[in-house]
Parts: structure tokens; sequence; C-alpha cells
């Protein structure tokens, strides 16, 4: 669809709590999955994620290092 808003679930040891983000201007980089396939992404890739950064470049090596 827009590609411009995010709802994850997250479990945080205690309960389960909806976090929603709304990028005003742009649209997250979502990944390439095939439905019923799942990935696998690590805390800094989905921080990223949340702010609208190329996430997939995250990493060891790569372009984006996470502050």
């Amino acid at each position: 669809k827009r590609g411009h808003r995010m709802k994850v679930l997250v479990h945080d040891g205690l309960g389960i709590w909806l976090c929603a983000r709304r990028l005003e201007q742009g649209k997250f980089h979502w990944a390439q999955v095939h439905q019923g396939e799942s990935m696998a992404i690590s805390p800094e890739q989905l921080q990223a994620l949340i702010q609208g950064l190329p996430w997939q470049r995250i990493g060891r090596q790569q372009v984006v290092t996470m502050l």
C-alpha cells in the first residue's frame, strides 16, 4: 500500500504493547519477503526501520552505523 505506516507488537518481558509509527515524508524500506515467509532482523535493524532508515545497510561492513 502506501508504505508510510507501521505497527509493531513488542514483548518487553512484562507484557505486549503496540507501537505505531507514521512517516510524514518518504516510505519505510520494506524487505522483499514472499507470502508465508519470515525473516529475522537485529535490534539495530528494527530501530533503523522504525526511524525510516535503510535498515538493510545496518551492521558489519555496511554503510550505516547506529550510534
